[in-house]
């Protein structure tokens, strides 16, 4: 996919990788900063490794969070919902943080203490619009390609009902921010002559069997590109 930024993310990543700093006084890390990164690359990969994200937005004075599925093209993540939906009124032209997680491992330590994990997450501070009408369908449309590239030349049109009860929401990358923990187990120094046993215990997402619809028709077969594909991406990578 072809990466276009608008003119202020190009500064806001440009000013990051040269200082090492963030975008913005929002999306600065202030605790564990060592493990902060601001580069685009790494912001866009965690985010397309990822397509379930957690959307927090203010409803009526208190904190929600809604988890949400997202995708992203280029420099902008898009999330969709119904039009009548009070999660998409109330985040629609409203200040929001939209945050994509993955736990990658658990640290055992031989305290409780240092017990940790590694992950990579995203968060993105951002004021969403909604998606013109006229730009709806090829939004839609690329959600369905960032998970199953190809799928969408199988698929039946959409029609004008679907298109009209459906809102899609646009958030800028300008302010994101990326944290990731990686490595081993951290202990304090006299806990290494207890014996106790420590380590790291891997975790990952992976497909199970795959269940046809019974109301497949007969000769229906199944594509090539059913796995989504940033699953694929992690068996291409092994």
């Amino acid at each position: 996919m072809k990466e276009t930024f608008s003119d202020n993310v190009k500064e806001s990543f440009s000013m990051a990788k040269k200082t090492g700093d963030a975008p913005s006084d929002r999306a600065r890390l202030r605790r564990a900063n060592h493990k902060a990164r601001y580069d685009f690359g790494t912001i866009a990969a965690i985010l397309d490794a990822q397509p379930l994200a957690h959307l927090g937005v203010v409803m009526d004075g208190a904190p929600v969070v809604f988890p949400t599925m997202h995708w992203r093209e280029g420099a902008h993540v898009y999330i969709h919902g119904s039009r009548a939906g009070r999660k998409m009124k109330a985040a629609a032209g409203a200040p929001c943080c939209l945050t994509v997680s993955i736990l990658d491992a658990f640290k055992l330590a031989r305290s409780a203490f240092h017990h940790s994990v590694n992950f990579r997450s995203v968060m993105i501070h951002a004021t969403p619009h909604v998606v013109p009408d006229e730009e709806k369908e090829a939004r839609l449309l690329g959600m369905i390609e960032a998970y199953f590239p190809g799928r969408t030349e199988l698929l039946r049109p959409m029609t004008e009902t679907e298109l009209k009860i459906t809102t899609v929401l646009s958030f800028s990358l300008d302010n994101a921010s990326a944290k990731v923990g990686t490595g081993g187990v951290g202990d304090e120094e006299e806990d290494y002559a207890l014996p106790i046993w420590a380590g790291v215990v891997p975790v990952e997402t992976r497909a199970g069997e795959i269940i046809p619809d019974p109301r497949n028709l007969p000769g229906a077969r199944m594509p090539e590109n059913v796995l989504p594909a940033f699953l694929r991406a992690r068996l291409d990578a092994a």
